[in-house]
């Protein structure tokens, strides 16, 4: 349990833990998909997974968070997204974490209390002729009563949010 985020009993939301490194998808969930080119080479991709590992590329996209450090198993993250009053927070687990040569990234579920339940993995690729990708891959269906209500909406906001993922990234990565 982290310290810093106080979560209380809150528990994985949903069966599938890891499910979103893997294919096919589980059923039942809207599922989502994105790769975004970062540049080219092993600095690149370097500045890159070090962003999304200590969550910097959240930040840089708007979103508050609120972690007691990098993203290893089992560490409490509480993600905060909208506009002012406005803004709702999300508490996740990050459920595993990739550091290979070539691939670095995360995956973190959500916890009781999201409005949504599912997973969401992060992954910076650097693909054997020196691109380097940015890729996110999502499952999830509305837990809260709001987020049903926001029906066909919360697939737009998540994608968009998943875009700016992606341009944020790759300014951070560009700047190295």
């Amino acid at each position: 349990m982290s310290r810093l985020i106080s979560t209380g009993r809150r528990v994985l939301s949903y069966p599938e833990h890891g499910a979103s490194l893997r294919r096919p998808l589980p059923d039942g969930y809207r599922h989502l998909h994105h790769r975004t080119r970062l540049g080219h080479g092993r600095e690149v991709f370097e500045a890159a997974g070090a962003a999304v590992r200590c969550f910097r590329m959240h930040r840089a996209a708007g979103a508050s968070v609120r972690a007691d450090g990098p993203a290893v198993p089992g560490a409490r993250v509480e993600i905060g997204l909208g506009p002012g009053p406005l803004r709702i927070s999300v508490p996740c687990e990050v459920v595993r974490t990739t550091d290979t040569p070539d691939l670095a990234g995360f995956a973190y579920g959500t916890l009781t209390g999201h409005p949504a339940c599912g997973e969401e993995s992060f992954l910076v690729e650097l693909a054997a002729d020196g691109t380097v990708w940015f890729e996110v891959t999502a499952f999830s269906r509305p837990a809260a009563w709001y987020a049903r209500l926001a029906g066909p909406l919360l697939p737009v906001l998540q994608r968009a949010f998943v875009r700016r993922l992606g341009r944020r990234l790759r300014a951070l990565a560009s700047a190295v």
